[in-house]
């Protein structure tokens, strides 16, 4: 088994907790701005903190159909989230599972309201590699959904004060 890391920066002109609010806090939000990617999200066992299952369903324009993922931590002071996926055909069956890592901190220093810093790691299967393209592919729709999530807050100013 091998490890594949990735990490990215996003900057964003909203405000770390507001961000941390509506990216994360609330599930049916991407949904409700992004539909064709993720349909739904729905809790299975826990109260939405650490030890939560929760299942993403995916919407039209993806080629998976749905993930599983446990919430290890949810620092909602430190602004910290991170989730492991653990079942679903995102793994292609060439993945044991993939951990998630979202920090909100604040972007004065770089002249934005946020900058989201994600690290991702890919557990392989023995002998399994993974394409740098397919890297490329999962950062660029991380940024997409970013991105309609400040559009949204920016359309809406009063949404997660």
């Amino acid at each position: 088994m091998g490890v594949v890391t990735y990490s990215m920066e996003v900057c964003t002109s909203i405000p770390p907790a507001r961000m941390f609010k509506a990216f994360v806090l609330d599930d049916n939000l991407i949904p409700t701005v992004l539909p064709q990617a993720i349909k739904r999200v729905e809790i299975v066992e826990g109260d939405g903190g650490a030890g939560t299952i929760k299942l993403v369903h995916f919407g039209d324009a993806s080629s998976f159909k749905m993930v599983k993922h446990r919430v290890e931590e949810l620092d909602k002071e430190k602004l910290t989230y991170s989730y492991t996926i653990i079942e679903g055909d995102a793994l292609m069956g060439t993945l044991e599972k993939i951990e998630n890592e979202l920090k909100f901190e604040d972007g004065a220093g770089c002249n934005c309201g946020c900058i989201c810093r994600s690290t991702s790691k890919y557990h392989t299967l023995e002998g399994v590699d993974i394409k740098e393209e397919d890297v490329k592919a999962g950062k660029e729709k991380a940024m997409g959904m970013f991105k309609a999530i400040e559009a949204y807050l920016l359309a809406n100013p009063d949404a997660y004060n």
